[in-house]
C-alpha cells in the first residue's frame, strides 16, 4: 500500500485570531490564542484522514513543544522514523488571522531545521511511495543537500510533490535544478508559482511553469476560493472551488496538498483529485485553526450534496 513520506518541517503554532495586525510598534489585543501542532503537520494529517498512510521524515526535539507536536502526530496515527532530538526543542511559529481571513506568519526553527544523511539512510523506501517536500527544506543548510542526494537515489518510480512555499525566490537555483527534474507533482499557490516564473500574472505563471519542470510532472496552483488550475502534457485546465464563507485560511493550501496527493494514491484522476482538493480546502477554511482539514468521509458528502442538491437546502455551506 502507499504511504506518505513528509521530508518537511513539524513545528508548534501559536495561532492567534484579531481584527487586524497593528501598526509597526504598535500593540492590538487577540481574541484567542492556542497552540496547535503546524507546519508539515497540516499536510500530513490530510493525507492521513483521507487514507494515506503517513511518516513524518523529520527531526522532533525535547521540549515542550516537541511533546504537542508527538501527541498530535500520536493522535492522528503518523509514524515518526526519528527519536527524539536531545539537543533541541521543536520550533515555534506565530500565525495571525485577521478578521478577514488573511494570515501573517512568523517562524523561528529548533530541530526540525536539521537532517542528515544518516537520518534518511534508515528510512525504508516502497516502490509505490509518494515524497513531499516543502520549499522550506531547502533554505535549511543543515538539511538541504543530504535531503537532495537522497531523493537522488530514489527508485522512479517513488513519486515526488513539491510545494515551493511562499519563500520559494530565496531557494538556491542549484538545488532547485536538482529536484525540478525529478518531480511528479508541482503544487503551489498563484503567488508562488508567479514568482518562481517572475511572471505579473496568473495566466503568465501557467505558461511557464511546464518549460521548468519534466513532462510528465502534473501541476497544481491553487488560487484561493476559485479552485485551482492543473496543467500536464495536455495544457491547463480550471477547476471550480466550491462556495463558502470562509472565516480562518490557515492550514487551507496545506490541506490541498494532502488531499490531492492522498486521492492521487487512492488511484483518483488528475481531475477528480483536484475536484476532492478543492472541497476539502473549503471546508477548512469554515472552521479555525491550522489543521482542520476534512476526512474523507466529509469530503464525499460535500461532493454528493454539490452534485444532488436538497430542493430546500443553501448550497452554501
Amino acid at each position: 500500500m502507499s504511504r506518505l513520506l513528509h521530508t518537511g518541517q513539524v513545528i508548534v503554532d501559536l495561532a492567534m485570531t484579531l481584527d487586524t495586525l497593528p501598526r509597526s510598534g504598535g500593540d492590538t489585543l487577540a481574541h484567542s490564542a492556542h497552540f496547535h501542532a503546524g507546519g508539515g503537520f497540516n499536510v500530513m494529517a490530510a493525507a492521513q484522514r483521507n487514507g494515506l498512510p503517513t511518516l513524518y521524515l523529520g527531526r522532533h526535539g525535547q521540549g515542550q513543544f516537541g511533546d504537542l507536536a508527538r501527541q498530535a502526530m500520536n493522535a492522528e496515527g503518523i509514524q515518526m522514523t526519528l527519536p527524539i532530538d536531545p539537543h533541541k526543542d521543536t520550533g515555534l511559529c506565530v500565525a495571525l488571522t485577521e478578521a478577514s481571513a488573511e494570515r501573517t506568519f512568523i517562524s523561528c526553527i529548533g530541530a526540525e531545521g536539521g537532517l542528515s544523511a544518516q537520518d534518511l539512510a534508515n528510512v525504508t523506501v516502497q516502490p509505490d511511495d509518494y515524497v513531499y517536500v516543502s520549499g522550506y527544506s531547502l533554505l535549511h543548510v543543515d538539511k538541504a543537500l543530504a535531503l537532495m542526494n537522497w531523493i537522488q537515489s530514489l527508485p522512479s518510480s517513488v513519486h515526488v510533490s513539491f510545494d515551493p512555499g511562499p519563500l520559494v525566490a530565496d531557494i538556491d537555483p542549484h538545488l532547485l535544478d536538482l529536484l525540478l527534474p525529478r518531480l511528479d507533482l508541482w503544487t503551489s499557490n498563484r503567488s508562488e508559482a508567479q514568482t518562481f516564473t517572475s511572471s505579473t500574472t496568473l495566466a503568465g505563471a501557467l505558461s511557464l511553469l511546464p518549460a521548468r519542470l519534466p513532462r510528465h510532472c502534473l501541476t497544481i496552483v491553487r488560487d484561493g476560493p476559485q479552485g485551482c488550475w492543473i496543467s500536464d502534457c495536455h495544457g491547463a485546465q480550471h477547476m471550480a472551488g466550491f462556495k463558502v464563507h470562509a472565516v480562518d485560511s490557515n492550514g487551507a493550501g496545506d490541506t490541498h496538498a494532502g488531499v490531492m496527493i492522498a486521492s492521487l494514491a487512492a488511484g483518483y484522476s488528475s481531475v477528480q483529485a483536484a475536484t476532492r482538493a478543492n472541497a476539502a480546502a473549503a471546508l477548512t477554511v469554515t472552521r479555525h485553526g491550522p489543521a482542520t482539514s476534512p476526512g474523507a468521509d466529509e469530503v464525499d458528502a460535500l461532493l454528493r450534496e454539490i452534485e444532488n442538491p436538497h430542493p430546500q437546502h443553501d448550497q452554501r455551506l
